[in-house]
């Protein structure tokens, strides 16, 4: 952490992509869950593998350990939520926990103990729009149980994302519908739906210390929370939380419209992109914020001087991201694709009904990924069919632009 150095590079068995990964309390272990239904389980600290198996065969999409640190959860896109040791033994199956299938799992921080047995409060998100909470026992001699103890349906589409608070008393959701949703977790009331994002809440998470919690969406921000004071009254800690501030994840200058960027805003983004060496002909040249988006493969050469192919290329690319990110920022929702997030040049409808980028679907599906990027659900069919009305739309934004 001290430096940012690769310490090792661990691969998934079967190199199957990792969708998903989690430490356990005490960082001993590391668990990763693959597209091909397979959960792998790593020695933190000797970073060895200690056991992998397939344990689905649907795409594992959830996963973390519980409090204990001796058993974990998976949830996958069939819908089905399984409780392992961590010698992937089965403990517990829960069948269709989730319609449609399972998108994130969590463990409250705290646990209880009732004579013989531990219970445990476990988050579920999923497709089918709802928040789950269940109690996890596991008992000695009984072995281990799954309780329902309360289903919140304070959003419209998909929950992408859940969270407790430090103390287990509170849970956050974040949802395709944009929202995020704040409930107390003791009678699954909702407190809060909060409407800060301008697309898909995909990541939360409270602060363990202070009475902070973030979000993060696929609008390319992350917005920061303060919490009521848990010393106040139940009435004045479930105020609504107060953003402190939202930004884009970049520093200084990427904070700013890049028409709004000086020569020396253009120097440290060459600088951060890992192009420092053409930082004095960009200087020498008076290449600021507007001139930059207007560069060119010609003007590269002619101006600048810029002789290498590939470095000119690699330019053309990110000036070509930058000007993407102008486009898609202020674009409908319909116009990017749900892929790559970006204005669609060539958009495709899937057999899932929905429409994207046709590069990135076909990526998508020559990568042997049979669900859809939407859903999570079985595509009836590979074949892919131009959406030309939908192209015919964003045409006509973009020269309005």
């Amino acid at each position: 952490m001290g430096t940012g150095e690769v310490m090792v590079k661990l691969e998934h068995p079967g190199r199957s992509p990792v969708r998903v990964c989690s430490l356990s309390p005490d960082t001993s272990f590391l668990l990763s869950g693959a597209s091909n239904g397979t959960v792998a389980v790593w020695d933190f600290h000797c970073k060895k593998l200690r056991k992998s198996g397939v344990i689905t065969e649907a795409t594992v999409m959830a996963c973390c350990f519980a409090p204990s640190g001796q058993m974990f959860v998976t949830g996958c896109t069939s819908g089905d939520i399984q409780v392992w040791d961590l010698d992937l033994k089965q403990l517990h199956a829960k069948k269709d926990a989730h319609d449609l299938g399972v998108t994130c799992c969590q463990f409250a921080p705290q646990y209880d103990v009732d004579g013989s047995s531990l219970q445990f409060r476990l988050a579920s998100c999923g497709q089918d729009n709802q928040l789950k909470i269940w109690i996890v026992s596991q008992h000695v001699t009984t072995g281990c149980e799954m309780q329902l103890l309360h289903t919140l349906t304070g959003q419209s589409a998909p929950v992408l994302c859940c969270a407790f608070s430090s103390d287990g008393e509170m849970l956050v959701s974040g949802s395709v519908d944009k929202t995020v949703t704040l409930y107390n977790v003791s009678n699954g009331v909702l407190l809060h739906t909060l409407k800060q994002h301008e697309s898909f809440v995909t990541a939360c998470a409270f602060s363990p210390t202070l009475p902070w919690m973030a979000t993060g969406s696929m609008d390319k921000t992350v917005s920061v929370w303060r919490i009521g004071d848990k010393d106040h009254s139940q009435a004045e800690s479930s105020r609504k939380p107060q953003c402190l501030g939202t930004g884009n994840g970049l520093s200084g200058y990427s904070s700013r419209p890049v028409s709004d960027w000086t020569e020396v805003d253009v120097s440290a983004w060459l600088t951060e992109e890992g192009l420092e060496q053409l930082v004095t002909s960009f200087t020498a040249n008076n290449i600021d914020g507007p001139e930059l988006l207007r560069q060119t493969k010609d003007t590269l050469v002619s101006e600048l001087g810029i002789d290498s192919v590939g470095l000119r290329s690699k330019v053309l690319r990110k000036v070509e991201a930058l000007n993407a990110g102008l486009v898609g920022a202020d674009a409908p929702d319909e116009f990017l694709c749900p892929i790559t997030r970006e204005v669609m040049k060539d958009p495709v409808m899937a057999s899932d009904g929905y429409s994207y980028e046709r590069e990135a679907i076909m990526t998508w599906i020559s990568n042997k990924n049979r669900t859809s990027p939407m859903t999570n659900l079985p595509l009836p069919s590979t074949v892919i069919t131009p959406n030309r009305s939908l192209k015919a739309a964003i045409a006509r934004w973009t020269v309005n632009q």
